[in-house]
């Protein structure tokens, strides 16, 4: 049971086995449905033949939900509470996330007046938090008066937007992105927010895993569908290849030590916090790709109109962009990655080649060999970490004795 209300200071950032809260496990679960509706309109997209056409708003789109999903878990690692106020003013960004997701069709057709008013509600949650925070914890007021004052100024701009035709230039949603970028660093100039390395890096590591899931969620839908019509052996192959695609990649990504790098480099986190955007999209958009990939398995009314290439390519370049990005974000932070640069760069290349190949070889021939590229890749790792491990283990030679002399 909460209490009340309880005085909000910054957390202990050295305090052990520091875990998520229930509340934030539960916040997280809201997103479920803003990332299940982007990545399917991506998916829907790309079975029409328009998947190019739909990467930007589906970008546009994943900015707000990881945007508002990252401010909330960075303030919470420093100033959780889990009173009622505290629990009020996440139920409110929860209900801004829900507002948020009713508004991707229209987001995906030009229409960002529902997405904008869910994220301000969201934001207005946050602004409440570090109002609070500064009232309460004055060795840190200067740095929650700057968020505060930061975020909502940025989110004044971004309701402005709505009152221009057609909300504004193209090019005004990218200054907004920015400027919503820039108030972090702007703000911890002052002073670090007592964050918990390992805190950090296991929300990060969950939210991982919930995009994955909406991965297997998607891609189990479309085959739900699909085996209405009949069972066929290419379906088959697409859904076990889709499977180990995304068990590759929740391995790998889970190899690299993220809370000890975070611990010893705490000035690189804003490198490695904000680059996870690129993680979280493209993970996101690989279940769009899984769901088109098992509807082109579908023959007659429900063929689709992107080609092997198009479909190939929604998983492909989401997974090679993971790869790359986990190499790019901890080789700042540890002294040596464990997934070694070279096999990345083999893998990537791979699949890439596979992309290009796949017009001939087909989407199931496709995934399957980008399956087996992500399983070598992991073996290989996982080879090069046991003989490290054995090296490690060795004694050290014994030191020659003197010749006589």
């Amino acid at each position: 049971m909460s209490l009340l209300r309880t005085r909000m200071v910054a957390r202990d950032l050295g305090e052990p086995h520091r875990a998520s809260s229930p509340l934030e496990l539960l916040f997280d679960l809201t997103f479920v449905a803003a990332v299940s509706q982007v990545a399917g309109r991506l998916a829907h997209a790309t079975e029409q033949g328009h998947g190019l056409e739909a990467a930007v708003p589906f970008l546009m789109v994943f900015f707000a939900i990881w945007w508002a999903w990252m401010n909330f878990t960075w303030f919470a690692s420093a100033y959780d509470t889990d009173d009622v106020p505290y629990r009020v003013m996440t139920l409110m960004q929860m209900a801004g996330v829900l507002v948020l997701a009713a508004g991707v069709p229209a987001a995906f057709e030009g229409e960002f007046t529902t997405v904008t008013v869910g994220y301000l509600v969201m934001r207005a949650g946050l602004v409440s938090l570090w109002l609070r925070a500064a009232i309460a914890h004055p060795e840190g007021r200067t740095t929650a008066l700057r968020y505060a004052i930061g975020v909502s100024l940025v989110q004044v701009l971004w309701v402005s937007r709505l009152a221009l035709p057609g909300d504004g230039p193209f090019w005004l949603f990218f200054v907004l992105v920015a400027l919503d970028l820039a108030v972090p660093p702007f703000a911890e100039r002052t002073g670090t927010t007592a964050w918990h390395p390992h805190h950090i890096a296991e929300r990060y590591g969950l939210f991982t895993i919930i995009l994955l899931g909406e991965s297997v969620l998607a891609a189990t839908n479309a085959v739900r569908g699909a085996v209405e019509n009949g069972l066929s052996a290419r379906l088959v192959v697409i859904a076990m290849a889709g499977l180990v695609i995304l068990f590759a990649l929740w391995w790998i990504y889970f190899s690299e030590p993220a809370g000890e790098g975070l611990e010893e480099r705490r000035d690189r986190s804003f490198f490695w916090g904000y680059g996870h955007y690129a993680i979280f999209a493209a993970l996101a958009a690989l279940g769009a790709g899984l769901e088109a990939a098992v509807a082109s398995a579908g023959e007659g009314e429900h063929h689709i109109e992107a080609g092997a290439g198009a479909v190939v390519a929604l998983v492909g370049i989401p997974a090679a962009v993971v790869l790359v990005m986990l190499w790019v974000l901890h080789a700042p932070l540890v002294s040596r990655n464990v997934v070694r640069p070279e096999s990345i760069g083999v893998a990537v290349a791979l699949v890439l080649l596979t992309m290009f190949a796949a017009p001939t070889i087909g989407v199931a021939a496709g995934l399957t060999v980008i399956a087996v590229v992500l399983v070598l890749l992991l073996a290989v790792t996982l080879a090069s970490e046991a003989r490290r491990a054995r090296n490690r283990s060795l004694p050290a030679p014994a030191a020659k004795a003197p010749a006589p002399g």
